[in-house]
């Protein structure tokens, strides 16, 4: 019996060539951060309007690096917020490590907070990004101060056609565990991508970021996001959350994505009329929907932050 294909996910080829739609961006400039006992990354720090603005770590989709994810957003939300970009482990210039985990992922959140000293974060996470935000609350329920997630699940291999599809990525990852990222498979994907793309500033740009992310990382990814699952216990978050609903959403079903925001208590729900791309492809529909969950969540979380104590004059 032929199974049934999964639904497409869009490929970053096919989303860098239409960047067309896209103004050209001015990239803020990043920097290495050590982060002790984990590694290094990169990391784009955008201050805010005023240094006790709050600050909003963005975590970023599968296969992408922060800023490829989150760039048309950053200079809006910095009008508000602090702004923390950072690759995560395997991908773009992100934490090199022998294994990868979404868990070792979220404790990286942790420690980059600790390191920028950063008081009650609000975390923001895109698809992957998301899943990774989900374990931030899990693994350090009180170090951050609110998540927004956008493109989420609660768990992957719902259906018997997306389980052996996790299963196979997940077996085969172990048969070739020996081997580092494929050179084979990045030049494979460099050329596809070349083949497709027509030069300009912001596709060359978005190019060398996608290149920066091997598709053995991806895989890698891909089977590690197949063993989430949230469902238990997304009922005891305790913190400010909101929910973006891609609702043209083909990868992760945005009833799915509903569903989470009525399990977890108080989530708001904010709709953004695009698909599993819509944080680049359709940016005009996606970022108004966004800075409206950030600031929900902002908002909220203000309210719960210690008040500060007043000195009565001698």
């Amino acid at each position: 019996m032929k199974l049934p294909l999964l639904p497409p996910i869009p490929s970053l080829p096919d989303l860098l060539r239409n960047l067309v739609d896209v103004p050209d961006v001015v990239v803020p400039p990043g920097r290495w951060l050590d982060v002790p006992g984990r590694g290094r990354t990169w990391l784009t720090d955008v201050p805010g309007p005023t240094p006790d603005a709050p600050t909003v770590i963005l975590l970023h989709a599968v296969g992408c690096t922060g800023l490829l994810t989150w760039f048309p957003v950053v200079e809006k939300l910095s009008a508000k917020y602090r702004v923390v970009v950072f690759d995560q482990r395997w991908h773009g210039r992100g934490i090199v490590s022998e294994h990868f985990s979404i868990r070792d992922c979220a404790d990286d959140v942790a420690a980059i907070a600790n390191v920028l000293d950063l008081v009650q974060p609000i975390v923001a996470g895109y698809s992957m990004g998301s899943i990774v935000a989900q374990r931030c609350w899990r693994q350090h329920p009180q170090r951050f101060g609110g998540i927004v997630l956008a493109a989420t699940t609660d768990h992957f291999r719902t259906t018997g056609t997306e389980r052996l599809f996790h299963q196979a990525m997940e077996l085969g990852m172990g048969a070739f565990s020996t081997f580092s990222r494929s050179k084979t498979l990045n030049l494979a994907t460099t050329a596809a991508a070349e083949m497709l793309l027509e030069p300009s500033d912001t596709h060359q740009w978005a190019l060398r970021e996608w290149r920066s992310t091997s598709a053995w990382a991806v895989a890698q990814a891909v089977a590690s996001l197949g063993r989430h699952h949230s469902t238990p216990w997304l009922h005891k978050i305790d913190i400010p959350t909101a929910v973006v609903v891609t609702t043209q959403d083909k990868v992760l079903s945005p009833d799915r994505q509903r569903a989470i925001a009525a399990t977890i208590p108080g989530a708001t729900v904010h709709v953004a009329e695009c698909g599993h791309a819509g944080c680049v492809l359709h940016s005009s529909v996606f970022v108004p929907a966004f800075l409206e969950a950030v600031d929900t969540t902002a908002g909220r979380r203000a309210s719960r932050l210690p008040k500060p104590s007043r000195t009565t004059p001698a």
